[in-house]
């Protein structure tokens, strides 16, 4: 059954980590929807292979209308959640018990929203000890996968594996 992935992301994000998760959930019939503060705004990648038209304005979604929350990595996390509206919208789908894929530096916004408390994750090597004090039980492992919701990742080498998990847990 085809799923509805919003994915949060704006400019500098990690070209990979949205490019190829996003080509996997697409090809097994999924949808992803980006969103950014602007629509049909073109984001770029920090390594500038990847750039991407927005397809939707935070203000004009709703949490309610996704199946899935996806959050590629690079500074985009990082930018997004400075705005509270981001934060919001991650934090309803972690609240509800959706899926949530984080990779990276995705996890900062989930520290941000105060969602991490008591769940194992992983995330980009950088902001493990942000992690920790968030209260996140930190596994340094190529995927990790809590409570048939959360799946997190620490960098472009661990994507197969990442985007192997989101898939199954969107089954």
């Amino acid at each position: 059954m085809s799923k509805k992935i919003a994915c949060l992301i704006t400019d500098m994000f990690e070209d990979s980590e949205y490019t190829e998760p996003a080509k996997a959930f697409v090809e097994a019939g999924h949808t992803v929807t980006t969103i950014e503060k602007e629509k049909g705004k073109t984001i770029t990648g920090k390594q500038e292979e990847a750039s991407i038209t927005v397809d939707e304005s935070i203000d004009a979604v709703r949490p309610e209308d996704f199946d899935a929350l996806f959050i590629p990595g690079g500074f985009s996390p990082d930018l997004l959640r400075e705005d509270g509206r981001f934060v919001n919208f991650a934090k309803s789908f972690m609240d509800e018990k959706k899926p949530v894929f984080a990779i990276c530096h995705g996890p900062q916004l989930l520290i941000t929203a105060r969602t991490l408390e008591g769940r194992s994750a992983t995330g980009y090597k950088s902001i493990k000890v942000d992690m920790e004090y968030a209260g996140a039980n930190y596994k340094d492992e190529e995927v990790v996968v809590c409570g048939n919701q959360l799946v997190t990742s620490r960098q472009p080498d661990d994507i197969p594996a990442f985007s192997r998990e989101a898939l199954q847990l969107l089954k």
